[in-house]
């Protein structure tokens, strides 16, 4: 009987071990393509702001294209609360496609967005607002 309760416990404590195992990967994994947003943006931040923030300085420029940055992280907490309460409504799965959606439209905001020279003021104030979408749906 001891044998039994034994191996029972053996096939318990291995799969608590797999599902452990497979959370920290998936954690893991999430906060990785998290930062990976982060990573592509100040690396193409110098681009960013001569095609969108054309000022006769380019340390202007720059600050203008990490202060665009920035913005995203001021999102964060309302898009916390906002997605929070929309989770407590309609569910977690629902909360979850509606913030890959938000992030993705943010993204395409800014993949698809002329630079200044073709549209002038508007391609800045179509960054920051992909940039704010995008923060909001991190939250």
């Amino acid at each position: 009987m001891s044998t039994t309760q034994h191996s029972a416990s053996r096939r318990h404590d291995q799969t608590h071990h797999q599902k452990a195992r497979r959370a920290v990967t998936a954690t893991v994994i999430g906060n990785g393509l998290e930062w990976f947003d982060f990573t592509v943006y100040s690396f193409f931040s110098v681009i960013i702001a001569k095609v969108f923030f054309p000022t006769g300085s380019e340390l202007t420029s720059y600050l203008l294209a990490l202060a665009t940055f920035g913005v995203g992280f001021f999102m964060r907490p309302v898009g916390g609360i906002v997605l929070g309460i929309y989770s407590d409504k309609r569910g977690r799965k629902a909360a979850l496609s509606l913030t890959i959606l938000l992030m993705a439209l943010g993204t395409l905001i800014i993949g698809l967005t002329p630079s200044f020279a073709q549209i002038g003021y508007l391609a800045p104030v179509l960054i920051v607002l992909a940039r704010l979408l995008q923060g909001f749906s991190a939250g």
